[in-house]
């Protein structure tokens, strides 16, 4: 193959499309019964729609479920503390999307698990949030305070020189991280912003279209390349993955293109140069998620949310694992690390995607709602995430993953 096409090949699967069609490639496999790893009781999976679909209804009452995604976590306490913050600015609509943006991307690469032991003591409240929550909680005041600024006088907003001299102790300080409350994968997570900046800088003329380099360039980015206002949400993570995989750490490459969050699985078989690869692109989709209100309140319509894909991380996942849809040929497994890149957590990872669409069609009917009105960003919310995570609690006194995974920070 020459270089031309293994390049197309791999930009290729830079796509949510790759990553549902090879989900659902594993998830066959699975129903043939031929992974290595785990089983698939599909009868199991009408306990976890009635799970998700019972969780839904008690969170949201009237089915008007929002989009998963980071807005959500910085409501707390019934206050929507984003909105609050960017109430008391006089921005323009690009102004105040561009501040979303760049919000919204360093808060979600800075989200893969925390922990059980860590927890964010928020000065607002002074209540101690742990998980996700507190992370949210953590990089939004850190944004309120101007660490990712470059400029003193302008502290809501996030610059490619900040990021690039970002020190640990910032980091740490930021998260309130000590001995006795240890957040994982601290080194890589900075990692992550380090080369956002660098990236970015490299970059200017991308990212600096309408400012100063920065992530928020992005906007500027999607809203060029819109076609009657309107950008459809998988064209938002092809942007995203075009543009940012390079700040992810050192894995998989094809033609020269770095894969980002794509890994090899031995059974995944294709007839070309992207044999064994099995892209999943949860932060990145995650992202995505995140940037469609951002956009939709600067005028922009966001069709085709359900092209995006669920997320293939360990909430969803543990949700499938606990309520018996999934289960391990070899029980002892579950008592063991797992490396993100090993088999087993690919081949896990990869049917949670499947699952989750496979998952929908069920909710959907026993909610008696449509996929236009609940798509799986809506699923999610509803939802997927928050069924596995309290499922977890219940069978798991720290509300543990079924599955150990180790963890660098910048996967899940």
């Amino acid at each position: 193959m020459n270089v031309d096409r293994a390049r197309a090949k791999a930009l290729s699967l830079l796509s949510s499309e790759a990553v549902r069609t090879r989900a659902h490639a594993m998830f066959a496999l699975g129903m043939r019964n031929e992974l290595l790893h785990f089983r698939i009781n599909l009868e199991r999976l009408e306990t976890a729609a009635d799970l998700v679909a019972d969780t839904t209804r008690s969170a949201y009452p009237s089915l008007d479920v929002p989009f998963h995604s980071r807005w959500r976590h910085f409501e707390f306490q019934g206050v929507d503390r984003w909105a609050a913050l960017a109430g008391t600015q006089l921005w323009s609509a690009e102004e105040a999307a561009r501040a979303a943006f760049d919000l919204a991307i360093v808060s979600v690469l800075l989200d893969a698990g925390a922990g059980t032991r860590w927890a964010y003591h928020d000065r607002n409240s002074g209540v101690a949030v742990g998980r996700s929550e507190g992370l949210a909680l953590a990089t939004l005041t850190m944004f309120e305070d101007g660490v990712f600024s470059a400029d003193p006088e302008n502290p809501l907003r996030v610059d490619a020189a900040a990021l690039r001299d970002l020190s640990a102790e910032t980091l740490r300080r930021g998260f309130q991280i000590s001995d006795a409350n240890p957040l994982v994968g601290i080194e890589g997570r900075m990692n992550l912003l380090r080369r956002l900046g660098k990236v970015v800088t490299e970059h200017a003329d991308v990212y600096g279209q309408r400012d100063l380099p920065r992530p928020g360039g992005l906007y500027d980015i999607l809203a060029a390349g819109s076609k009657g206002q309107s950008i459809p949400a998988p064209v938002i993570l092809s942007e995203l993955l075009r543009h940012l995989t390079p700040i992810w750490p050192s894995r998989e490459t094809l033609a020269g293109v770095p894969l980002g969050d794509c890994w090899r699985h031995p059974l995944l078989r294709t007839a070309d140069a992207t044999d064994h690869l099995v892209p999943l692109h949860k932060l990145s989709q995650w992202l995505a998620y995140s940037l469609i209100e951002p956009l939709q309140r600067a005028g922009y319509a966001v069709p085709d949310v359900d092209g995006l894909t669920g997320l293939a991380e360990y909430r969803n996942g543990g949700l499938f694992v606990d309520t018996g849809v999934l289960t391990l040929r070899d029980p002892a497994q579950s008592t063991r690390d797992h490396d993100v890149g090993s088999a087993l957590v690919v081949e896990w990872r990869a049917l949670t995607v499947a699952l989750l669409d496979e998952l929908a069609s069920k909710v959907r009917r026993l909610l008696k709602v449509d996929a236009a009105l609940f798509p799986l960003a809506c699923l999610l919310q509803g939802g997927t995430w928050a069924a596995g995570r309290s499922l977890a609690f219940k069978l798991r006194p720290d509300g543990s993953s079924p599955i150990r995974v180790v963890s660098d920070g910048s996967v899940f």
